[in-house]
């Protein structure tokens, strides 16, 4: 039992060496973003796959990670079918690069593993596996993980590392209600550093229907649980969305100038007029995600 602490001593201190046939890329200022929310049904998973293209689009380098190890489905989204997904890493049967792959939409995709929690239960040795591999991602400009609905403990431990949340809502009471006690449960559980959280209202009607559902939680959240979130914009309601998911096509791509493209526009403008210093890239990301599995 000592040695296994002391080996997952080194492996939260960085020590953690690349295997022989492995580069290891310099970990730059990559941008780690977790999207989340408190319920399914709020279009966290579109907003994730459309945001990254986003990025893309600005010339960014993005790796899309599906982070939901029950019910991943960025896939259907991207209208891939990938042969290996985070299990196989997980295992210790695949690299990650042998799983990344690319899409025709300028982003890279990392899948999820459907019906599948291992992550919270890996020994010393599949958690130093795992490091190595997530470490290869650091030439990535933008990483986002589209993490899990609800609270369960492989959600925590993705938001606990990220250097932004995004907290994903509807103006439906019970999404409100939801996305208040997610963020609840992350300022509690998480209580040895803060968390970047910003709260994105979806599927609005009008501009000021953003504004009014963002300040109703953000200053409840400000009472109650005395912790500051921000408020990084609002997306349309339009039927371009479900036509898109039909069709197995990202929003970005069918109508790039349809209301919730050009919102996600907007919104990713503003994020990279954001000051980075306090992003830290891939390595302390790991620690983090790390330290969160095994206090």
């Amino acid at each position: 039992m000592e040695e296994q602490a002391e080996d997952l001593r080194e492996l939260l201190n960085g020590s953690v060496s690349d295997s022989k046939n492995e580069e290891k890329p310099k970990n730059h200022s990559t941008r780690i973003i977790a999207i989340t929310s408190g319920k399914g049904g709020v279009g966290k998973t579109n907003i994730s796959v459309n945001m990254a293209i986003a990025y893309a689009q600005l010339g960014k380098k993005v790796i899309l990670i599906d982070g939901d190890l029950g019910m991943a489905n960025v896939n259907v989204l991207l209208n891939v079918v990938p042969q290996y997904n985070l299990m196989h890493v997980i295992n210790k049967k695949k690299t990650m690069k042998e799983i990344i792959l690319d899409t025709e939409f300028g982003i890279k995709f990392i899948a999820g593993a459907n019906g599948f929690s291992k992550i919270a239960n890996l020994s010393v040795e599949e958690l130093e596996y795992f490091a190595k591999q997530f470490s290869t991602l650091g030439n990535a400009d933008i990483i986002i993980i589209d993490t899990g609905a609800g609270i369960a403990n492989n959600v925590l431990q993705f938001v606990a590392a990220a250097d932004e949340v995004y907290v994903v809502t509807t103006p439906e009471p019970t999404a409100i209600t939801d996305a208040y006690g997610i963020i609840k449960i992350v300022t509690t559980e998480i209580v040895d550093r803060p968390v970047n959280l910003k709260l994105l209202v979806n599927r609005v009607h009008s501009a000021d229907e953003g504004k009014r559902i963002s300040e109703r939680i953000i200053t409840i959240v400000g009472q109650f649980l005395g912790y500051k979130v921000d408020y990084i914009g609002y997306v349309y309601d339009d039927p371009v969305v479900q036509a898109s998911v039909i069709r197995q096509k990202p929003f970005m791509i069918v109508n790039p100038t349809s209301k919730p493209a050009v919102c996600l526009k907007h919104i990713v403008g503003r994020i990279e007029k954001t000051d980075m210093e306090g992003n830290e890239g891939v390595s302390n990301f790991l620690k983090k995600f790390l330290g969160k599995k095994n206090k």
